[in-house]
């Protein structure tokens, strides 16, 4: 099993997601979560607002298996859109269907992405779809375009491991659209293995929509894609008001600030809750070279790399043990 796989395993296990709730943010999330709790976030949103940084506001949950837990979460992220609205921060909301209910039963799923999406238009706040695994692609893009008919304020996420996902990017190409390369573990049938695959797909699509698309969210952490980018949209007259960065919080702080510093449109991702761990993991699969941000964040400077590395085992072996 390849590293990344390990991550997505890790992600996927409901047990280890439980049991990481109890020691909270201890565990080196508190570098990549924005905080537990709306008070927190709202803080976390001001001080990026202050250096230029617009940010999406995901909050947090896994293992969504009945109707109250997702009213729960309903209730939680109409309280986020309230508070954005009262603080008058710059940010908008990122949410995962299945959070809301999609697993469940797909017209109370409607209903509660309905409410959501009707209180933020109310006050002009935009909302992103994320796009999860496979089996719950096409039923999210349903949602959106049943509810598009209602309201302009939505768009969705386009991955690029998907080997349809030319096909929905020009479908989609009137949307606003979070452009990125996939997080989750698919089958060959239906998504690109290889890196280089991903990375050339990726690149097409980013110079697609930014071409014919309304509004792109460049979602990368790569620099070298971030360089290629940068030339494309000169070479190409892309006017800014078309186009922004964007990357997660906590990670490349530096790059996040001097792409500002730059001119360009910049929003972080800023997740929060107590509900951490399968993002986490997640990010970790996505790019294994966080684990050293996490051993560098978690212990000082100095801690000896072996150290670092035997930590970080015992932070994954802390969860394990009780399988």
């Amino acid at each position: 099993m390849s590293l990344k796989d390990f991550f997505i395993a890790l992600s996927e296990n409901q047990f280890l997601n439980n049991n990481a709730k109890k020691y909270g943010l201890k565990l080196g999330a508190a570098s990549v979560v924005a905080g537990t709790n709306i008070a927190e976030v709202m803080d976390s949103i001001k001080e990026l607002n202050s250096h230029g940084i617009s940010c999406t506001v995901d909050n947090l949950g896994e293992f969504v298996h009945d109707q109250s837990e997702a009213t729960a979460a309903k209730e939680q992220i109409l309280a986020v859109i309230e508070a954005i609205h009262q603080n008058n921060v710059d940010a908008h909301i990122s949410l995962k269907p299945s959070q809301l209910g999609l697993d469940i039963d797909y017209d109370f799923c409607y209903r509660n992405l309905k409410e959501i999406v009707a209180l933020a238009d109310q006050y002009n706040i935009f909302v992103n779809f994320d796009m999860e695994n496979y089996e719950r692609l096409q039923p999210s893009f349903n949602l959106l375009e049943k509810l598009s008919k209602d309201h302009q304020n939505i768009g969705t996420v386009i991955q690029a491991y998907f080997l349809r996902a030319k096909d929905d990017i020009k479908k989609f190409k009137d949307f606003r659209l979070r452009i990125v390369k996939g997080a989750y573990k698919e089958s060959s049938d239906v998504a690109y293995q290889e890196k280089e695959d991903i990375d050339r797909n990726y690149i097409d699509l980013l110079e697609y929509h930014l071409l014919h698309g309304k509004f792109t969210s460049i979602a990368t952490h790569d620099h070298n894609i971030i360089n290629h980018i940068k030339k494309f949209i000169a070479d190409h007259n892309i006017p800014n008001e078309k186009y922004e960065f964007q990357m997660l919080y906590g990670f490349r702080q530096d790059m996040q600030l001097q792409l500002v510093k730059e001119g360009y449109n910049f929003c972080t991702y800023v997740p929060f809750g107590q509900d951490w761990y399968g993002y986490f993991m997640r990010r970790l699969a996505e790019r294994p070279q966080n684990i050293e941000l996490v051993i560098k964040q978690v212990f000082n400077k100095k801690t000896n790399t072996l150290l670092g590395v035997a930590a970080a085992g015992f932070i994954v072996g802390r969860l394990t043990k009780r399988r």
